[in-house]
């Protein structure tokens, strides 16, 4: 959403605000949307949970299965 808002600011608005520069809040505002998208990544692919990737079939919602009869 960061992105999309500074990229408009940036490059679609073209007007003039007396102590304002709308397209340098808008490079801003573009920037601090990319580096969150590349955290929101780089923590999905890499620091984010492990719990099941280990074995694709393993399901801990399933019930436990009975000891095996000797």
């Amino acid at each position: 959403m960061l992105v999309a808002i500074g990229a408009i600011l940036k490059w679609a608005v073209t007007a003039q605000v007396k102590g304002f520069n709308i397209q340098t809040a808008g490079t801003v505002v573009f920037v601090v949307g990319l580096v969150g998208l590349a955290l929101a990544i780089v923590y999905t692919f890499w620091w984010g949970p492990t719990q099941g990737r280990r074995d694709p079939g393993y399901d801990d919602t399933a019930a436990p299965r009975p000891p095996p009869r000797v």
